[in-house]
């Protein structure tokens, strides 16, 4: 005859599963890293977008002096066509030209701008600068 109390004790020793601690354990690190991760994710994905618009400026540039060289004047000149993050604006008259990159979207805090002397200014973010294009929030060009 099997002992009954033997059953028992081997019975709980099998259950498995996890207690409502050790979840809670779980879920509170998750949170804790979700925390700090997803800042740095959306700093690193507006760093990423950010970079399209100083990029576009400056191949436009070297087409608008393209354009000064054909023709002796700005006016008129090429402008970028809009991008999925920035939609640019060109003012330019026979001496001078201006070359603009606004943000669209979740990029609105952000603008470029350059000019026939090569002058940048830029907003990052909400942080401003000027004789530069900022590459990241901190002020950095």
């Amino acid at each position: 005859m099997v002992n009954s109390k033997v059953i028992r004790l081997d019975q709980r020793a099998i259950s498995k599963g996890f207690t409502l601690v050790e979840l809670m354990v779980v879920v509170a690190i998750i949170g804790i890293l979700a925390g700090i991760a997803l800042p740095a994710y959306t700093d690193y994905v507006k760093k990423a977008k950010a970079a399209e618009a100083p990029s576009a400026l400056a191949d436009a540039r070297v087409k608008m002096e393209q354009f000064f060289q054909d023709n002796r004047t700005y006016d008129g000149g090429p402008c970028p066509e809009d991008i999925k993050n920035f939609t640019f604006t060109c003012a330019s008259n026979a001496t001078t030209y201006t070359l603009t990159a606004d943000g669209v979207g979740d990029m609105s805090n952000f603008q470029f701008t350059i000019n026939q002397d090569n002058a940048r200014t830029s907003v990052y973010d909400g942080t401003s600068a000027a004789g530069c294009w900022l590459t990241s929030k901190s002020g950095t060009c």
